[in-house]
């Protein structure tokens, strides 16, 4: 295609988008009439020109492409992200700001899920979310009205008992799993202070099973935990899978010692150096 044809394509894009906002790559391949395949190389070569910006949320499959100043139309989208993450969303753009340390697990991984909403800076050594269309220095919010999320769940669910007989209520089940959640998470917490080792992101959570990336001297890994005595073979390889998606080692934790086969496998797989086939 000649270099020409090129340019006017791309500029009939960005006009697209500086006409109709963000837009997903199928209708912009509808409307300059051509394939996804070779929209998406456009959509690519302005994205790496840093002309046109690329969403972290996603419809579908898919992300969308929109210029620099049309980020506050992303709010348009927010439907569209996942159950916690729009908790996390909804939360964060009534409050404006909220502190990382002081919510609970699964909001604080939802927020570094909404990149497009959600932007950290630091505030005396801690982390902030700000919500993306409120400025920094907004930031002149007090203690008392950044509580922690799971402080707020608590009170809502009091209320709706009688007051005489609050110091006789029962924990629900859903406040017992959160307690739980929120002891293994200490747990790992503890683990990774007592061994010198740097929580860098929180990259899943829940009740059996945390993924987290750690900083050990100069190297990044995978450290994957499992909430139970005993791990097995699919447990190895699940924790092997997430590590291989981010390309670095992975460390193992459990609540207690790992089978004898598979401490066994460790120890054969440790002195293998090639598996081969016989013709």
């Amino acid at each position: 295609m000649p270099i020409k044809d090129t340019s006017e394509i791309k500029e009939k894009i960005i006009s697209i988008l500086r006409k109709n906002g963000p837009c997903l790559p199928v209708h912009i391949a509808k409307e300059i009439e051509s394939s996804i395949l070779f929209t998406s190389a456009f959509l690519s070569e302005l994205a790496s020109e840093k002309r046109i910006k690329i969403s972290y949320i996603k419809i579908g499959n898919s992300p969308l492409y929109y210029l620099s100043e049309q980020k506050f139309l992303l709010e348009r989208f927010s439907s569209h992200l996942k159950s916690k993450e729009k908790d996390a969303f909804a939360i964060l753009k009534e409050n404006k700001f909220l502190k990382d340390h002081e919510q609970d697990p699964a909001i604080r991984i939802a927020l570094r899920e909404i990149k497009d909403f959600a932007i950290p800076f630091h505030k005396e050594g801690e982390i902030i979310w700000r919500f993306f269309s409120v400025p920094e220095e907004e930031f002149e919010v007090t203690e008392k009205e950044l509580k922690p999320i799971i402080k707020k769940e608590e009170e809502k669910e009091l209320d709706i008992f009688d007051k005489s007989k609050k110091t006789k209520s029962r924990k629900t089940p859903q406040k017992r799993m959160v307690q739980k959640e929120n002891k293994f998470f200490e747990e790992i917490k503890d683990f990774l202070m007592d061994n010198s080792l740097e929580l860098v992101d929180i990259i899943s959570f829940s009740k059996n099973e945390i993924l987290v990336k750690i900083r050990q001297g100069e190297g990044e890994k995978i450290l994957v935990a499992y909430n139970k005595k005993r791990i097995d073979e699919n447990d190895l390889i699940r924790a092997s899978k997430k590590a291989l998606e981010f390309g670095i080692p992975y460390i193992i934790l459990s609540k207690g010692e790992p089978l004898k086969k598979i401490r066994d496998l460790l120890e054969a797989l440790g002195n293998l150096s090639f598996i081969g086939k016989i013709k």
